[in-house]
């Protein structure tokens, strides 16, 4: 079971890695399109001319067996996620590439980053909710829920 004290240690490992992800995506990554810049806007997002987005045939999973296995422990698994922001840089998989409300929902993680000022504090706060009250039921998980719902039923025709 992993434990506050564990997640306090491999967050320097997190970070390195969501760094580096975000760097790979910045760099092969597309611009936001103006609808999807306005979602990004309408989402928080304060510099969405920062944001690229990466199709992928499934967003990346750590390469470290310790990381993956705190991904797991947390009900956390990158690899079958539709998307995943990495600060300014996101991942969307193929099978969603198309998907509006992914990547708002993934716009306001973006948001959120910022909000909180980086990946450290945004990184610790969102994997302590998910240790300590799970992933669906996360703060920061249920605002971007929240906010992206209003796409998510323009996506479902309502």
């Amino acid at each position: 079971m992993l434990t506050m004290d564990d997640l306090e240690a491999m967050l320097p490992q997190v970070c390195a890695w969501a760094e580096a992800q975000e760097r790979r995506i910045l760099a092969d990554g597309a611009p936001l399109t103006e609808s999807q810049r306005r979602d990004a806007v309408a989402m928080g997002v304060a510099f969405p001319d920062r944001v690229r987005v990466l199709r992928v045939p499934s967003v990346p999973i750590p390469d470290s067996p310790e990381l993956r296995a705190a991904s797991a422990s947390l009900g956390f698994l990158p690899g079958g996620a539709a998307g995943m922001a990495l600060g300014y840089g996101v991942f969307i998989q193929d099978d969603y590439w198309n998907v509006r409300s992914i990547l708002a929902h993934e716009l306001v993680h973006t948001s959120q980053y910022e909000r909180l000022g980086g990946f450290a504090p945004f990184l610790k706060q969102y994997l302590t909710e998910c240790l300590t009250v799970g992933y669906t039921h996360s703060e920061l998980e249920r605002e971007a829920v929240t906010k992206s719902a209003g796409v998510r039923r323009e996506d479902a025709g309502e």
